[in-house]
């Protein structure tokens, strides 16, 4: 299994939405900020939205398992290979993420409960 690279690519706020819908003061995502990155592979990154990971994580686990060397969706969705473009679910403020196979390998860097 590989290393996945998870990039923040923008962090939007859908206006019209927010003030129709949203808090008074509601700005874009707090917890993710434009450039950051994270590796994944099996597990959630620290630091990174649980609800983010939860619309992306398929992805992240189909690229960590070899799906980088082939286009996603038969080729009618991303034209390069190994790169994914994903958002997280929040309808209000966004976020944008390129999820990208590495060479890198992944390593279980705890220990496993049993």
């Amino acid at each position: 299994m590989k290393k996945v690279k998870i990039t923040v690519l923008k962090t939007m706020l859908n206006e019209d939405l927010a003030q129709e819908y949203g808090i008074d003061g509601l700005g874009a995502c707090p917890m993710l900020k434009e450039g950051q990155v994270f590796y994944a592979d099996y597990a959630k990154p620290e630091g990174f939205c649980d609800e983010a990971w939860k619309a992306i994580y398929q992805y992240a686990f189909a690229l960590a398992h070899g799906s980088g060397r082939e286009l996603f969706y038969y080729g009618d969705w991303i034209r390069k290979p190994g790169v994914a473009i994903c958002s997280c679910n929040d309808g209000l403020r966004p976020v944008i993420f390129k999820l990208e196979a590495t060479e890198n390998e992944s390593e279980i860097d705890y220990e496993p409960v049993r």
